[in-house]
Order: structure tokens, then sequence, then C-alpha cells
């Protein structure tokens, strides 16, 4: 300003020409919460805090590996067999049948992170909230909320293991989660799973009405759900061993029941009946060893120097003999631990080269771990849409990656209840199409009857555009509430929301039909606005929608030549 000059002479003024910009938010980084095997970054407790990771390794080495589902042997229940839509026995001894059943709760988590990298998933927040051997429970999930509260990054919520809890506890829990992201932060979108959406909607109830009933209509607009679950291909057939087997005297017994029936020779029977008593006895070799040096180095651990002086000490003050004979006795004892270590490795591969048996039970245990509920890769179909496409790109029409098949078949006819409903809970299908694989068939929100939320992309779109106008326009806060302020976050709006149409986030053939930005005195405000601190802008977009539903009209003409 000239009246702020006191020295003659020439003054360099600059002027900012155009407004600031606004910067996208990352729209596809989602927050799972569940249960892992350990929760460590170099001995620091990562339990119950939101961990950013952006691969499966990465989450081996902070969270660990795979659970260890042990399942038990059981004679199948005749009666069953009489039963409409009952499930089928694992496997056949003779005239006698069995199954396989779990002996505790599931924990899916593990699984789904691997499911979600492998369609595409991308950068995401894990929050564990205990360990394999704690009962999964609904209060540790939802304390996650808590946590996620205080993370501004993550835009989605995924909680597989809300399929191990009651039915009762598991809605609760999803409600609790559209609550979190429609009530709380209204910038998430939660992903749900259909409790027991493997079976088949006449077996047992219907568990498609049983999960509308009970979830309510609160902010249905901030999530999906998808059925059914996916026979997928996770879990291989290597992975599994005598450890995911729960009674081994059970399992010696069938063994032996399997080769005494056999057209074998009666010395052929008596090999295998040898190699079959031993699981028993070598795997409790392996675990005692296993245990031993578990012991032996929590103890070496705590030695102090001056015990290590002593031992070096004594080892110095031993004669040659003595220190030969005692390398060699170290050598036999490394030998003879290695023989055990390895021994249940090459037990399991005898037995599943001589028992078709074994390979089936082995195989049945691969089939039950690999049916997972479908969010987790969602999610990174999520993903994978968002970054070839964009946020705008409906999540439908899309091939699910180590997915086998859906666990139900679903025809044309069955999926219209689930799409459209006068509940309006709409439900995504996961379908498969000869010669096309496994596609997610579906994009509707749960707020199926809303024209305004009905699609997932619609919404995601919308929370995408609000928080990246929110975050530059904080900027702007406490600025004076005049035509200058106001101009400048007009522009500043417009540019960004005329580089989304460009990108085809916005429908429209120009960017005047795509979007209008108003500000300003008289046209958003009031003069009391003014004089209350009250900045309005109103932003009007035109969101592209999918093409749901495709009609080609065929009519006959006449003959012209």
């Amino acid at each position: 300003m000239a009246g702020a000059y006191k020295t003659p002479g020439v003054y360099i003024v600059e002027k900012n020409a155009f407004p600031n910009s606004v910067v996208e938010v990352a729209t596809a980084v989602p927050a799972f919460i569940g249960y892992t095997e350990i929760a460590s970054n170099k001995g620091a407790s990562l339990k119950n805090k939101p961990w950013r990771i952006s691969s499966m390794s990465e989450f081996v080495n902070f969270f660990g590996g795979a659970p260890n589902d042990k399942f038990a042997i059981d004679t199948f229940p005749s009666e069953d067999a009489n039963v409409k839509n009952a499930p089928n026995s694992d496997f056949r001894i003779g005239d006698d049948e069995y199954q396989l059943l779990n002996t505790k709760s599931r924990n899916y988590l593990y699984y789904g992170m691997k499911l979600f990298f492998q369609n595409g998933g991308g950068a995401c927040y894990v929050v564990s909230v205990g360990d394999y051997q704690a009962k999964i429970e609904k209060a540790a999930l939802e304390s996650a909320f808590d946590e996620l509260l205080k993370e501004q990054e993550p835009t989605m919520i995924v909680i597989p293991d809300a399929m191990s809890l009651s039915m009762d506890d598991c809605i609760s829990l999803q409600q609790a989660s559209l609550m979190h992201c429609g009530g709380k932060m209204k910038n998430r979108f939660s992903i749900l799973d259909i409790y027991d959406g493997y079976k088949d909607r006449r077996d047992d109830g219907d568990c498609i009405a049983k999960f509308r009933n009970a979830l309510g209509t609160s902010f249905l607009d901030f999530g999906s759900a998808y059925y059914p679950w996916a026979n997928t291909s996770i879990v291989q057939l290597s992975d599994l061993g005598f450890s995911n087997i729960a009674d081994l005297k059970k399992l010696s017994e069938c063994l032996k029941a399997e080769v005494n029936i056999s057209t074998l020779h009666q010395d052929k029977k008596d090999a295998y009946n040898e190699q079959i008593d031993s699981i028993e006895s070598v795997l409790a070799a392996a675990e005692k060893l296993k245990a031993d040096k578990k012991a032996t180095a929590e103890s070496d651990s705590k030695k102090t120097a001056e015990d290590r002086a002593k031992e070096r000490a004594a080892l110095e003050a031993m004669s040659d003999e003595d220190k030969k004979k005692a390398k060699e006795d170290a050598d036999k004892k490394t030998k003879a631990e290695a023989e055990i270590s390895s021994a249940p490795a090459e037990l399991h591969k005898t037995l599943f080269t001589i028992s078709p048996l074994y390979v089936k039970i082995l195989s049945a245990i691969q089939v039950k771990l690999n049916l997972l509920p479908p969010s987790a890769a969602m999610a990174g179909v999520y993903t994978l849409v968002d970054n070839s496409r964009g946020v705008w790109k409906a999540p439908a029409n899309v091939s699910l990656a180590s997915v086998v098949s859906p666990s139900v078949n679903i025809t044309h006819d069955e999926q219209e209840d689930l799409n459209v409903t006068t509940a309006g809970k709409s439900i995504n299908a996961i379908r498969s199409f000869i010669g096309e694989g496994t596609l997610v068939w579906g994009a509707r929100t749960l707020d199926g009857n809303s024209l305004d939320w009905r699609y997932i992309n619609v919404r995601r779109t919308m929370i995408m555009l609000e928080e990246s106008l929110r975050l530059a326009t904080k900027a702007y806060v406490f600025e004076p509430n005049v035509s200058g302020t106001w101009v400048t976050i007009k522009s500043m709006a417009s540019n960004f929301l005329t580089g989304i149409w460009k990108r085809g986030g916005l429908a429209g053939a120009s960017p005047e039909d795509a979007f209008s930005v108003h500000v300003g005195l008289g046209e958003t405000m009031t003069a009391e606005d003014i004089l209350e601190g009250i900045l309005r802008v109103t932003i009007l977009v035109a969101l592209s929608r999918p093409a749901e539903f495709i009609e080609i009209t065929f009519q006959q003409q006449m003959q012209k030549s």
C-alpha cells in the first residue's frame, strides 16, 4: 500500500494470480478390523492401533500369519440324509460317513487380507483387536471405531471377523459400522457381508430376509452388502497337514479302517498301519523338541554376562579330548533333533502318497477354509476400479481374482429380489457366468430406493468431492467475508470440478451442464449471515450414474428392395 511507504524508491509487490488448488483426497483406503496372530512393531504393541500397510508381506511382518484352524472328525448323523438341503458328509469309509467340524470360531481377517491384495488392493489400515487365542467378541471389534476416529485417511470399513459372532451381535456391529461411516465421520463407506451368506436362501431360513429385517434404516446410503460368499483358492493343499486335525487318534482309526478294507496285500497293510501308528508319537516328539528349544532360548536370554564368562572359562579349561567328545555329542544331538523336526513332514508326505483318504480329508478342510465372506475382495475391487477408472465408475461387472465360484448360484429371476425390493435394502449379487468367470453383478448401496444415493459410485464420488473441497477451503477460515474471498473460493471450486468433469467424473456436455458454484451476498448469504461470520457456498453437481439396465428395441420394417 502506498501509505506505508516512507522512503522514495521502487518497491516490488507480488500478487497471486491464481487461487489455491484443490487436492483430490484418496478414495480407496480401507480399514480392516479383526484378530491377528501378533500385533507388534519391533517389540512395540500394535493392539488396538490403526496401522498403515501396503502389501501382504508387511501384514505378515507386523501381524503374523494364518490361524491354525483345527477340525474334529465326527460321525455324520444319518438322520441328516433325509433332511431337505442337508449338507453332504465330508468323506466316507465303507458304509460309514464322517464330517469335519471346526473346533473354534474362524478368524477370517488373514485370508481376507490375501483376497484384498489379490484383487487389486493397495494401501490400507489394519486394527488388530486381539490374537487368535482370544474369543471373538463384538465389544472388542466395536472398540476399533473409537481408534479410527483419530485417522483421517481411511475411506472404507471392512470387518470379516464379524461373521464369527452370533447373528444379533453381527448385525449390531454392522449398524455401528454404518453409524461410524455416515453418522460420525460422514466420509467413509462400509462394506458388509451377509451373515450365513454361504447358504442358499431356501436353507435354514432366508439369510437375506433376516439381514434386511434386523439391519434397520439408519445411514443405509453409506454401506453396501454382497451375497453370496465365495469359494476361493486362497488356501492351498500344501498349506495343510496334521496340525489342522484336532484328534489324531481319530485320524489314525479312520486311516486304519481305510487300509483294512482295501485290496492291498497283508504285508503292505501291516507296513501302512505301522506308519499310521507312529502319527501321534512322531508329532508328540516334535512338539516336545519345540518346547525344549523354546525353554532353552528363554533360559539363555536370562543369563548374565558373568554366567556367560564362567561358561567360556569352563570350556577353555577342558582338555582337547574332552572338547572333541563334547563336539561329537553336540553334533549327534543336532542330527537327532533335525531328524525329529523333519519326521512330521516326512510322515505327512508318506501318508499323502499312500492314503487317498488322508488326501480327501485335507481336501475337505481346504474347501471349508476357502469359503470366505466377500467384503475384503470387494475392498480390493473398489481400489482397483478407483485407480484404473476413477471413483465415479461403478465397481461392478468386474471379475474376482482367486475366486473359484460363488457358494450359491443365483439366477436372473432370483436376483430380482436382491436388487430391487420394497424394503429398499438392495443386496449386490456375485454371480458366475459361462466363459466369464465370477463377476460382481450389482452396484447399489443399501439405500436402494433412494434416487439420490442408490448407487455406490454416486455416494463415494460425493464423499470425495466433499472431502477434497472441505480440506481445501479450510485455508480460508477467518479470511475476510468479502467479495474477494468469495471469488477466490468460487474459482478454486470451479477449477477443481472442471478437472473432475474432464476426467469423466461429472455428467454433461460442458462444464456449465456438469456443475455450478454459487457464493455471495444475496445469492447464498444474507447480511445477517455475514454478521454471524457465516460464508455459504452452494455447489450443484451432476454425478454420472451407471447404465444398470440397457434396453435394445428391435422392430421389423417393410422390405425396401
